[in-house]
């Protein structure tokens, strides 16, 4: 990723998380931010997703509270109809759906997004995995040869490339995939899916 511009915002992603029963709530902040952390560190998520049935699971609702962000969750047969990356078999026998952080992931990030980060498992000491998180964000295809998030795509690094927005709220320009913010910054356009040139 090319250095940030001052003023240029940061991104705005979504983190869907799956959750064992009880988990706590350090063991998910822990996964959200190892997870943010690699894609940017700079990164901040807007929202938690996760499946109906963990809703009310005190670890997922802690970490949110804590995060200052709202947990969104999904009936597990609207999950359960996203094509995913890393679908789950112990996840559909456990909760209805082959997929949870994945696919909450991108039905929060609304029409369009696209995963940042697949699916990373929660690493606690002495016990397995209590948590799983995925980061979706708006889809942006950049001409300068990304197309990134989508199965066969390559990333490659772009030099002020034109970019052609597919989110109805496209960053400035100049910014890539992950410095795109949900419900972003003003466009330089008001036609939504315009190309912008430099």
């Amino acid at each position: 990723m090319s250095p940030r511009a001052a003023g240029e915002p940061t991104a705005a992603l979504v983190a869907g998380v799956g959750a064992r029963r009880g988990v706590p709530v350090g063991e998910v902040l822990e996964l959200v931010r190892a997870t943010l952390a690699s894609v940017d560190p700079a990164a901040r998520v807007v929202a938690l997703a996760t499946v109906t049935a963990r809703a009310a699971e005190p670890g997922l609702l802690g970490a949110a509270r804590r995060l200052g962000v709202p947990l969104r969750s999904f009936p597990a047969a609207q999950l359960a109809a996203v094509r995913v990356p890393a679908p789950s078999p112990a996840a559909a026998a456990a909760v209805g759906t082959p997929s949870v952080a994945e696919a909450a992931a991108l039905l929060a990030a609304g029409p369009g997004a696209e995963l940042l980060a697949g699916k990373r498992k929660s690493a606690p000491r002495g016990r397995p995995a209590g948590a799983t998180c995925a980061l979706a964000g708006p889809a942006v295809t950049d001409h300068g040869g990304v197309t990134a998030g989508r199965e066969g795509a390559t990333e490659a690094p772009s030099q002020a490339a034109d970019i052609v927005m597919t989110s109805s709220n496209p960053p400035r320009r100049g910014t890539d995939r992950r410095t795109a913010a949900v419900g972003g910054p003003a466009p330089d356009s008001t036609t939504t899916g315009t190309k912008e040139t430099q």
